[in-house]
């Protein structure tokens, strides 16, 4: 299923994995994964990456969904050596251009003295593991926080569209990604990275309940 908004066509290809389609005809996969996707499509103009997880940073899902001359721009922490194709680094904190795109990188991660945390009492995202991607397509501002708990840092975060994770588990879940939500306030709420495997089975109806009581529209693509 996708969702248009602003003349982007959203995608939700499974998991964390997304396609954006902007009305120029510029494709942009993010946190693309082999597993979930159905083809190999070949289409990207530019492939984001966030973080080194196997299912957000994935070598064969990147290369079946680029384009012949995708750029692929992938946070500056990950060990790209396995990747046989150029790559344009992503800071941890900050802005820059990719492709003529701004993209604001912003720290994403687990609060140490939060819930998501492993046996061991271990963030399963440490602070500097992970980032989320604020990226503006002509104007239309979407924010994609990726693997994180809903952060301090957060709060000053505007967006129209949100791409939030609300599985729980190794992320914020549904409660604390509606809190996000209100916090962003954007005009489309995108759920993610929920429903896949066990650990982070959720109740996505029930999330689109929550926020419509607050008149913020989702949609589950």
């Amino acid at each position: 299923m996708s969702i248009t908004y602003e003349g982007i066509t959203f995608e939700r290809i499974g998991h964390a994995s997304k396609r954006l389609e902007t009305d120029d005809g510029t494709v942009i996969y993010i946190d693309p994964w082999e597993e979930v996707l159905e083809s190999e499509p070949g289409d990207g103009d530019i492939v984001f990456v966030t973080h080194d997880d196997f299912d957000h940073y994935d070598p064969a899902g990147i290369d079946a969904v680029s384009g012949p001359d995708a750029t692929v721009a992938v946070y500056e922490a990950v060990d790209t050596s396995d990747l046989e194709r150029d790559v344009v680094d992503l800071p941890a904190d900050g802005e820059t251009t990719v492709d003529g795109i701004t993209v604001q990188t912003v720290p994403a991660y687990n609060d140490p003295d939060g819930e998501h945390v492993d046996d061991d009492g271990n963030p399963f995202h440490a602070e500097g593991e992970v980032i989320g991607l604020r990226i503006d397509l002509d104007g239309t501002t979407v924010f994609c926080p990726s693997d994180t708990d809903f952060l301090e840092h957060h709060e000053s975060i505007t967006a129209a569209v949100f791409i939030p994770p609300i599985g729980g588990h190794f992320t914020m879940d549904r409660h604390e990604a509606a809190d996000f939500a209100r916090s962003v306030d954007p005009e489309l709420v995108l759920p993610e990275h929920y429903d896949t495997f066990e650990p982070i089975e959720t109740d996505a109806e029930a999330f689109v309940a929550e926020l419509e009581d607050d008149d913020i529209r989702v949609e589950l693509f």
